[in-house]
């Protein structure tokens, strides 16, 4: 097993130099946040993500997520497109070295939750 964590990439408020701080981290889950959902994701930028993160001395097995097309979700005519578009990205990222891509399959883009507003409460 390996001990890994989110980065949110250059905006994250947490930074390489701060996980890097935390014993035993090894690995960093992320994904390539500026291309549009559908479009494949370049060998080049995927391997400047990973360069960033390895010249940090963690590894990137890890990829969460690559978001799938609502037009796929939808079974629209043009999802063929896109899922030829989503099986090039997972070609590029296995090809980068990548292991594991993590996805949410939900209708509206990623995930939301059904109550936004619900506070949980836990009993002592």
């Amino acid at each position: 097993m390996k001990m890994t964590l989110r980065w949110y990439g250059e905006e994250d408020s947490i930074s390489l130099d701060a996980i890097r701080q935390i014993p035993g981290v090894t690995g960093i889950v992320s994904a390539i946040y500026d291309v549009p959902v559908g479009e494949v994701w370049p060998v080049e930028k995927i391997k400047a993500l990973k360069d960033k993160i390895v010249k940090k001395g963690f590894t990137l097995d890890v990829i969460e997520s690559v978001p799938v097309h609502e037009d796929i979700k939808l079974g629209l005519p043009s999802r063929d497109l896109y899922i030829e578009n989503y099986k090039k990205t997972i070609r590029n990222l296995a090809a980068s070295g990548v292991k594991v891509i993590c996805y949410n399959f939900i209708l509206v883009f990623d995930w939301m939750r059904s109550d936004l507003n619900l506070e949980i409460l836990f009993k002592k």
